[in-house]
């Protein structure tokens, strides 16, 4: 495995964005925790959500007191295809699971295991693709480390097969954290908590940029600015409905002949199948002229998805399967009118009519976007209070404080399942 160089940030910069209560239980736990060892690892240190989740949530726990480091997974490219395909499976789809499947996945997650040192106190494992290299850990030697796994997906439905598979390594641990209570896996008997994500407000990606920069930026990409423009920012998924949002779009252009559509994602290490889905994307918009489909490959990084987000007239997340959904955090911190799927972990953002709109379909959708682009300053207010929602629910510091709750947790030994 390799080690991700995260660089510094301090907890002090967040405090005139959040709550003095909430700073001053971050500096308490702290306290109790200072100079204990803790370790994440997960897939991939670009192109999806936990990866900037830690870009931020690592160097702040170093910078309250503790020891933490990253560590993300060297694979042999068909891994990543087969952990796709959990991916999947664990958010409902039909998956095969063969002997030979299970023994390539087995056979990285062992060898990775052999590479973690032994004197940690907390080791935090993201997601399906590392998950079981506690199994492979050896811990006769009295280690006093102790092992948490954090699913970010929708596992409420998963293939019955894959998750009858994975249980078992996930009850090696000693809790798992969940979005949702509900996405909790059938079988499961180690605690389980919820947390809910969160962004950095601080990050590049998150930085108020004023409105004369986001126009400057999109214009760059021959986005016409002075003409009104639906935004999808996602990975290239079928998760996420990009075509969807294209039928939306053909949808809402029958009324709105002016609008535009733009579809920007990223392509991660960890997602081999986003290659073949940009293409079926990029044939299914059929050379529009008004739809732009862009990526890190177009040299869309983060000031840029800063940009789209801030300048955008709707943003939209059509997703059918949804963990959280971070770019709806981003939109409505951005006090953007924002149109989600009513799936997973969004409802904890957008409360329907209030802070945003959450829809079932196309019509709705399309039908949403209409009303939002007739009566700009209604939904003006409405995003404001989106924003403050996500001021008081949805910001990294926040987030740090659930993290060291659960390791007070287990290193003082009480009962889990409440963060």
């Amino acid at each position: 495995m390799r080690e991700v160089n995260v660089g510094h940030k301090r907890i002090a910069d967040y405090r005139s964005i959040v709550s003095r209560e909430l700073m001053a239980e971050i500096e308490e736990l702290a306290a109790r925790l200072r100079g204990r060892r803790i370790l994440h690892v997960n897939a991939t240190a670009f192109g999806g959500g936990v990866a900037e989740i830690l870009y931020t949530l690592v160097p702040l726990l170093t910078d309250v007191g503790l020891e933490a480091e990253w560590l993300v997974m060297a694979p042999p490219p068909r891994f990543f295809t087969i952990t796709k395909a959990f991916h999947n499976a664990l958010q409902g789809r039909e998956f095969e699971l063969t002997d030979e499947v299970k023994m390539a996945y087995e056979t990285v997650c062992c060898a990775d295991a052999a590479d973690l040192r032994r004197d940690y106190d907390v080791l935090v494992v993201h997601d399906p693709q590392p998950l079981a290299i506690r199994h492979f850990v050896d811990l006769a030697e009295g280690s006093g480390a102790h092992w948490v796994w954090r699913c970010h997906l929708d596992t409420s439905t998963p293939d019955r097969g894959l998750s009858e598979y994975l249980t078992p390594f996930v009850n090696e641990y000693e809790t798992a954290v969940f979005t949702l209570p509900e996405f909790a896996l059938d079988g499961l008997t180690v605690p389980v908590c919820s947390i809910a994500p969160a962004i950095d407000p601080l990050a590049p990606k998150n930085m108020a940029l004023s409105r004369e920069d986001a126009r400057y930026i999109v214009d760059q990409f021959g986005i016409d600015v002075d003409r009104p423009l639906l935004l999808q920012v996602s990975r290239f998924d079928p998760w996420k409905d990009p075509l969807g949002v294209v039928d939306v779009y053909r949808s809402v252009k029958k009324e709105r002949d002016d609008v535009q559509l733009a579809l920007v994602g990223s392509m991660a290490s960890d997602d081999p199948e986003g290659w073949d889905y940009l293409e079926q994307i990029s044939a299914y918009v059929e050379g529009d002229p008004d739809v732009f489909v862009l990526s890190n490959l177009d040299n869309v990084g983060s000031i840029e998805i800063d940009a789209f987000q801030s300048h955008a007239d709707v943003v939209l997340q059509k997703s059918v399967r949804e963990g959280f959904g971070l770019t709806v955090t981003e939109a409505l911190w951005k006090a953007r009118p924002t149109i989600a799927g009513a799936v997973g972990g969004i409802p904890l953002q957008i409360e329907d009519g209030k802070t945003g709109y959450l829809v079932d379909g196309v019509a709705t959708c399309a039908e949403r976007c209409l009303r939002v682009l007739a009566e700009p300053e209604r939904h003006r207010e409405m995003a404001l209070r989106g924003k403050e929602h996500v001021r008081s629910h949805f910001l990294m510091p926040r987030l740090l404080r659930d993290h060291l709750r659960v390791y007070v947790d287990l290193i003082e030994g009480k009962t889990l399942g409440g963060a």
